[in-house]
């Protein structure tokens, strides 16, 4: 057995306490994937774990128990642990608006919007809001998983850092450096990253994770070897790259933007297509969609509009903006032609905004103060507000009563209108009547549903019911979650076959 790939069955696992913090040599490094897998292990092994961003920028969020938004892959995160979703676990959010701006989240909840120089100036308020959520989470926890943002060799941002070693330095905590092999030169990400850290950050570098490593490993250990020779410090392990796995993105779309049907049989599969809109939100609203093995999926980027049985419209933080890009390239005409050869069509959260005939921003929320037609499919109007929508949501479909649906809402607009009246969705509310308080719209014919709810599909029987809405012959009950947590399992099975667990465990300060 190779120093490097220890053996599982031998390992006597110490119970992490303290803290212990993943960062990056490049963004999408796998430090979120490997936060959620030792929070696994942590928790198997009886220990209270929580995961911790100090920082994120995300457009895919979560509704949290105590109300607030956090980034989507703090949520997976806290599943891993087997805790609630809480603000504390990534207390500032960054929602981009635009290349140069973004909506400030502190605590949940929405403070303004800065440009990245505003922001930079604001970080010591946002740091002291970190420092209070972090205080929390070690008063209540045994451990803490913390991840970075980035990489610590952002010499640009060094300055008043809050997501990496600025962070590590303040809380005086060890940090793991994890590198993905997959992208290539993964040696000289990790050297090139120490290299720009401070005596005191390398210092404070345990050890290496490599990721996403296809082959065989034998063949890498002299690499392993020279790195360990050259900097001092372990590789605590080579991860494989692990095909298939159904875990909730952090914020990038897919790298393989479509998903293909596993079925192979042409009658049964049902064309879904959802655009990449530039500033799409939540886009883990189709990670069922994508998964299910009777569904053909595919994000476009543009251009014409693909023959598909279903369209989707996605979330957006800028919904004008997206729907003037989704006009540019021709998806008012498109969508008509779509409705009128029998294509369904559902919009969620601001692709519902968009069908309907008009978005406004009096304020200014999203861009500059403006009313801007929509695609004129449903008879209702939106208006931006200041105050933000957040709540987790329980109901079911208005038009399958057997079809639960549990999701949540996380919008600034207020949708008025007669479309209203024939709502998509029933959600349980304190005190209703037993009908439901009404969502979103369901059109005359039947071909168009809207609603505010994410996780639209995530509930076996509402996916299984909307395929069937939308054409799908014998639609299959795929169960999302389910898949998800096998998911997470199979992860930490395969960090404890391939990290050296007690030494990486020991870490924990």
């Amino acid at each position: 057995m190779s120093a490097h790939l220890p053996d599982p069955l031998d390992q006597v696992l110490p119970a992490p306490h303290g803290t212990l913090m993943i960062q990056g040599t490049t963004s999408d490094a796998g430090k979120s994937t490997l936060v959620a897998g030792l929070c696994r292990l942590a928790r198997r092994a009886g220990v209270r774990v929580a995961p911790f961003k100090p920082q994120n920028m995300a457009l895919n969020s979560a509704v949290t128990v105590d109300g607030g938004e956090i980034g989507r892959a703090q949520a997976l995160q806290a599943i891993a642990a087997g805790i609630d979703a809480h603000t504390d676990l990534n207390p500032v959010l960054l929602k981009p608006t635009s290349d140069k701006g973004a909506q400030v989240i502190i605590h949940g909840k929405a403070r303004m919007n800065l440009d990245a120089r505003a922001y930079h100036d604001y970080k010591p308020v946002a740091f002291d809001a970190v420092l209070q959520s972090y205080g929390r989470l070690r008063a209540g926890f045994d451990a803490v998983v913390v991840e970075g943002a980035g990489s610590p060799a952002e010499i640009n941002l060094r300055d008043r850092d809050i997501a990496n070693m600025g962070f590590a330095e303040r809380v005086d905590c060890p940090v793991v450096l994890v590198a993905d092999i997959d992208k290539g030169g993964v040696f000289a990400h990790l050297i090139g990253t120490l290299a720009c850290l401070s005596e005191t950050e390398r210092n404070r570098v345990r050890g290496f994770v490599i990721n996403k490593f296809r082959g065989d490993v034998s063949l890498l250990k002299p690499g392993l070897d020279w790195l360990e020779a050259q900097t001092g410090k372990p590789v605590l392990g080579v991860v494989p790259y692990l095909h298939g796995l159904t875990l909730d993105a952090e914020d990038m779309l897919p790298r393989e933007l479509h998903a293909s049907s596993l079925t192979g049989g042409a009658a049964r599969t049902l064309r879904v297509v959802v655009p990449a809109l530039p500033h799409v939100s939540n886009h883990t609203d189709f990670d069922a969609l994508r998964a299910h093995p009777q569904v053909d999926f595919r994000y476009v980027r543009g251009g014409a509009l693909p023959a598909a049985d279903l369209v989707i419209l996605p979330g957006s933080k800028n919904v004008q903006g997206d729907l003037a890009w989704l006009r540019s390239h021709g998806w008012d005409d498109a969508l008509e032609r779509h409705l009128r050869y029998g294509g369904r069509v559902i919009g969620i959260c601001g692709g519902m905004q968009m069908l309907g005939r008009e978005v406004a921003d009096p304020h200014g929320i999203e861009g500059p103060p403006a009313t801007m037609a929509g695609f004129g499919l449903l008879d209702y109007a939106t208006t931006l507000a200041r105050e933000k929508t957040l709540v987790n949501v329980a109901g079911r479909l208005a038009f399958a009563e057997d079809a639960p649906v549990a999701g949540y809402e996380i919008h600034m607009g207020e949708t008025q209108g007669p479309a209203l009246a024939a709502p998509a969705l029933r959600l349980a509310s304190p005190g209703d009547d037993g009908a439901g308080r009404p969502d979103g719209a369901l059109s005359a014919d039947g071909q168009i549903l809207a609603t505010y709810v994410h996780g639209l599909f995530d509930t076996p029987q509402a996916c299984a019911a909307l395929l069937a809405w939308a054409g799908l012959a014998d639609a299959e009950a795929l169960d999302y979650p389910a898949l998800r947590e096998a998911s997470l399992e199979r992860l930490a099975d395969t960090l404890a076959e391939h990290l050296d667990l007690p030494r990486l465990f020991a870490e924990f300060r």
